[in-house]
């Protein structure tokens, strides 16, 4: 029920969505209301086209990453890397028959070199398919075949397939770490996201180290002051990460 009304809550936390519902609206009013309709139409413009700007994304997204603790002792060897999953692209994969990755692919590149260079032990790969569809694979699966192929041995991998969502992931990897005898974990994910992982983490029991990746904010300066669709999509992600700090903290699933 949750992980379909999360969704519910990301189509709610579009801008584009919101845009949409406003020109409808507008239409709707034009002839009994036509100022309010030329409100509501302004109003659109103005939501539109503040969330298409680079400078107002990358703010939106500096914020979140600007909290993300890093915690990552690089003389450390750790018992395990936990990669939480979020970057595999299922409707490319399923075209291609490929592993397609996302923007998100710092996460398994950084794992891989962390197993090479011998700093973690094992890796643990959480990830399962939140709206399964006949012949798909998990992904926790799909990143375990990336991490073969840049010949990480078999017996290091461990494949967690189960879980839809952060609050999952975290749940399911503590049965694993205690199963498993780990005491040194480390904890890898976007750097936007890596605040509300770690306190699910905490949550469950655990208290890995956290070396967030996949920054995209830069330095919160410039871009362009025209709009772009690639700034509308980068504040809708920030939009839904602040949103799913204060689901998961309200839910009591994050410390």
């Amino acid at each position: 029920m949750f992980v379909a009304l999360s969704k519910i809550l990301d189509l709610l936390l579009e801008p584009l969505a919101w845009a949409i519902a406003l020109v409808l609206a507008s239409v709707a009013l034009r002839g009994r209301r036509p100022r309010l309709s030329v409100a509501l139409s302004l109003l659109c413009a103005a939501a539109l086209g503040a969330f298409s700007l680079e400078p107002v994304s990358r703010r939106l997204l500096g914020a979140l990453e600007a909290s993300a603790p890093d915690t990552f002792h690089p003389a450390e060897r750790y018992d395990a890397v936990i990669v939480l999953g979020g970057m595999v692209d299922e409707r490319a994969s399923r075209a291609s028959g490929a592993v397609e990755l996302t923007a998100a692919a710092d996460r398994i590149v950084r794992a891989a070199a962390l197993l090479r260079a011998g700093q973690a032990r094992d890796v643990l790969l959480s990830g399962g398919l939140v709206f399964p569809v006949a012949g798909d694979q998990p992904e926790a699966d799909q990143l375990r075949r990336v991490l073969l192929d840049a010949g990480i041995a078999p017996e290091r991998i461990v494949v967690e397939d189960r879980s839809r969502n952060t609050h999952e992931s975290a749940v399911v990897a503590a049965r694993i770490v205690a199963e498993r005898g780990w005491r040194r974990t480390l904890l890898v994910t976007s750097a936007a996201h890596m605040p509300r992982a770690l306190g699910c983490f905490r949550a469950a029991g655990l208290a890995p180290d956290a070396l967030p990746v996949d920054r995209r904010a830069g330095d919160g300066r410039g871009g362009s002051w025209l709009p772009r669709a690639r700034a509308l999509a980068a504040s809708t992600e920030a939009l839904r990460e602040w949103a799913g700090r204060v689901v998961y903290r309200v839910a009591g699933w994050t410390r």
